[in-house]
């Protein structure tokens, strides 16, 4: 590895933490990063799922203040989350890696279609909301499980599908709802990465590069977060989606 190919994924890392904490989908930065430098779409994968962990545990401790009174609905969500997750992790092990190769545009298209219409999203959820009781019920577990199963086989837009649907079933403040997602999000993150680490091939000097930037990133994002355009990060994660979906379909 060569010093600006080093800085690139570092930069790519940094820029993924401050996504992640502040949208989601920052896998979009790093995942294309990697396989533009010739990594292979599975060792890429694992190798970006471990190295985002501490970004994303970074991020929601930037927002900690937002998680407070969230304990025992963090807590109860993350089981269902890392339940997921676990699967998801075994599933991008056990399947053929040709089947990976197939459905990963698929799985950027679908994410930078839910990055594109997340401010409809958003305002679909606001008008849904009711003042009721924020317990945590079946539903919502199952959301989460769903979502995590996805962000362990991939985990691109696995913070949007946790904004989309939980601001809906746990009516809150969004940006207690964007919290309770870097938690949910990071536990997924997390055990996928220890099954990872046990049983495929990973890149630890890339992992490594990643990590630094993500926690960085991640920091940031939490702190300015509210200040950052979003529309301008959406727009830049949706074109840079596209154009990976469509650099892999042509392959």
């Amino acid at each position: 590895m060569n010093l600006f190919e080093a800085a690139a994924i570092t930069a790519a890392g940094f820029a993924a933490g401050t996504v992640n904490a502040v949208v989601g989908s920052g896998s979009l930065i790093t995942f294309p990063t990697l396989l533009a430098f010739g990594y292979p779409a599975v060792t890429a994968n694992v190798s970006n799922n471990i190295g985002l962990v501490p970004g994303a545990f970074s991020g929601a401790y930037g927002f900690r203040r937002e998680l407070r009174g969230q304990g025992r609905r963090a807590r109860t969500l993350a089981l269902g989350s890392g339940a997921g997750g676990l699967l998801g992790a075994t599933l991008l092990l056990t399947l053929p890696s040709d089947v990976f190769d197939t459905i990963v545009p698929l799985l950027i298209l679908l994410a930078c279609v839910l990055m594109a219409l997340q401010p409809r999203l958003s305002a679909w959820i606001s008008h849904r909301r009711v003042d009721r009781a924020r317990d945590v019920g079946l539903a919502p577990l199952a959301v989460v499980f769903l979502a995590g199963i996805y962000g362990g086989y991939f985990g691109a837009a696995q913070g949007v599908i946790l904004l989309a649907t939980l601001g809906v079933l746990l009516p809150d403040e969004m940006v207690r709802t964007n919290a309770l997602k870097n938690v949910l999000a990071g536990t997924v993150n997390l055990l996928a990465a220890l099954l990872f680490i046990f049983a495929a091939h990973v890149e630890w000097p890339v992992v490594a590069l990643i990590a630094v930037g993500s926690v960085i990133g991640g920091q940031v994002g939490a702190s300015v977060g509210r200040r950052i355009p979003a529309n301008v990060l959406r727009a830049l994660v949706v074109c840079l989606g596209l154009g990976v979906a469509l650099r892999l379909i042509l392959l």
